[in-house]
């Protein structure tokens, strides 16, 4: 494998590295917004290249923290004041519903995305996907 990045993989890392503080995307999320892959594409990324991106922020869709990595991502979480919600065991899990980010707002509900544009290659999201 040569030293340079695919460029699949360096499109990922580009949507990672634009989410905002506080803010999270499902590894669907980061697939769909650039319109090719899917989840498990995006988590084979994340597992090879993603260390010196926010990897935190790209998450199960359930909200629960990335195993074997609870301890690290919780501590970034709280940091950034990431929105967390008690599950019934009353172990920390994302509230999905307040720190998922779409894509293509800021982290304030302001216009933004990765280029600071209105949205992914589509102009925006489809909301049937929320």
């Amino acid at each position: 494998m040569s030293d340079e990045l695919p460029a699949y993989a360096e499109r990922v890392l580009e949507v990672v590295e634009s989410i905002p503080p506080g803010r999270v995307m499902t590894y669907g999320d980061v697939a769909e917004w650039l319109g090719e892959g899917g989840p498990r594409q995006v988590g084979r990324v994340m597992a090879l290249y993603g260390g010196a991106v926010p990897w935190w922020r790209v998450v199960r869709a359930d909200g629960m923290p990335l195993p074997g990595h609870e301890a690290r991502a919780l501590e970034h979480y709280r940091t950034e004041a990431t929105p967390l919600r008690p599950t019934a065991g009353g172990e920390p899990r994302l509230d999905m519903r307040r720190a998922r980010w779409d894509g293509y707002s800021g982290p304030d509900g302001g216009p933004g995305g990765p280029d600071g544009g209105p949205g992914g290659p589509d102009g925006g999201r489809d909301e049937a996907h929320t």
